[in-house]
């Protein structure tokens, strides 16, 4: 039984080396430029190694985005418990800018690098559930929302995806080092209160601040 185990664990720290040398050649050189063949030189093995736990480049690439969305959901579930609605809201909005800041290289590759449909297409994929549990995060929050009379007259699934590329803009702008335009001075924590300014739009657009 020990030598299993001792089997089975290095077959997990070799499939994890494999994902973490491809998530550093997906960011160093792009996903197109980054092959199996670099991935198995990165990590001292052969590339027939890596067809024995990923079927290709995409599956790889989907794992990646499934750990990304795995991180995503432990910032959401202590949110769950917020009963009210609106709060739990702004806290999410709160909640995604300080994953996205605190862990760059999967939110790149989760949300700006090319995305992996290929593999959601796969028989073996056939629900993305990390993913499918982190956008219902919000979506199940807005519905909520409009439940308890919150955003009157608007529907839920172009507020939800308002919500998110209001948010996404601005993390993909700076970990992409988009944001030069801005004064140097408001560059420290500018992702942060650009949240915050999100948070004041959605209380307005509530009514609970004046316009």
């Amino acid at each position: 039984m020990a030598i299993a185990n001792r089997k089975e664990r290095q077959k997990e720290e070799l499939k994890a080396s494999i994902l973490e040398a491809a998530r550093t050649l997906f960011i160093e050189r792009g996903y197109e430029e980054t092959s199996i063949r670099n991935i198995a030189e990165r990590i001292e093995y052969s590339p027939t190694t890596i067809y024995l736990y990923f079927k290709d480049k995409d599956d790889i690439f989907y794992a990646l985005h499934r750990e990304g969305f795995v991180l995503l959901n432990q910032y959401f579930r202590s949110l769950q418990e917020v009963e009210d609605p609106f709060e739990r809201l702004k806290a999410i909005t709160k909640a995604y800018i300080r994953f996205a800041l605190e862990n760059r290289e999967y939110y790149d590759l989760m949300f700006i690098s090319r995305s992996p449909m290929s593999a959601l297409e796969d028989s073996d994929n056939e629900k993305w559930e990390e993913g499918d549990r982190a956008f219902a995060a919000l979506t199940t929050t807005i519905h909520q929302c409009l439940e308890r009379g919150y955003f009157k007259g608007m529907d839920p699934q172009v507020l939800s995806f308002t919500c998110w590329s209001m948010v996404h803009g601005i993390c993909a702008l700076e970990i992409r080092g988009r944001c030069k335009v801005v004064p140097d001075e408001l560059l420290d924590g500018l992702s942060n209160r650009v949240g915050m300014m999100i948070v004041d739009m959605l209380e307005r657009m509530h009514g609970k601040k004046p316009v």
